[in-house]
Order: C-alpha cells, then structure tokens, then sequence
C-alpha cells in the first residue's frame, strides 16, 4: 500500500503563491501519473493537475498559468508550484495516483484570504 503525504499548505493573501510538496511511501517513481486535486468545503474533490514520469503535464483550465505541477523522482517528491492564488483555490490539497484515485492521504489545507 502506497502512502502518500502532502505538506506546505497555509494561509496566503490573494496574489500570493505556495508550493505544495507529496511523498510517496514507496518513492513517487512508482508512480507513473500522479496528480494533485483538491476539496473545497462542501464541494466534490476535483483533479486539478497531474504529470506523468517523463514530465507531460495536463491542469484543469481554472489552474492553467497559475500553478505548475513538475516531480523530483531522485528526491520522492512531488511539488504544486502556486502563484496569483486566488480565494477560490481555498481547499484541502491532495496527490494520488491520477485515474485510479486509490491513495488518499490526510492533504495539506491552503487558504486564500486578506
């Protein structure tokens, strides 16, 4: 059973940026498309990124410019690069392994707010 866990969550003003990171309890290598999505309060989850193991990327339109999903497979990690956040981008982050969805973990909680 792979473990996923996210950290690097926290209070941002609008405009300002995060970076998200995931480790994976097995090395994020053994995972060939991984992603990030996200839960707002009383909202479905929703895919909102995800890379494959040679770097091709697909972002939901709403993320598209503003944030950057990129992996350090030599160092297990999996970043969420965000910038010109936005309230609206206030959830709870998770990465999975994109399509399957079978390893949830506990998120990272972001939060958009002056």
């Amino acid at each position: 059973q792979v473990q996923l866990v996210e950290s690097g969550g926290g209070l941002v003003q609008p405009g300002g940026s995060l970076r998200l990171s995931c480790t994976a309890s097995t090395g994020i290598s053994s995972i060939d498309l991984i992603a990030w999505a996200r839960q707002a309060p009383g909202k479905q989850r929703e895919f909102i990124a995800r890379t494959s193991k040679y770097g091709s990327t697909l972002y939901i339109e709403s993320v598209k410019g503003r944030f950057t999903i990129y992996r350090d497979d030599a160092n297990n990690t999996l970043y969420l690069q965000m910038n010109n956040l936005k309230p609206e981008d206030t959830a709870s982050y998770y990465c999975n392994e994109y399509k399957t969805w079978n390893y949830w973990g506990q998120g990272t909680q972001v939060t958009v707010s002056s």
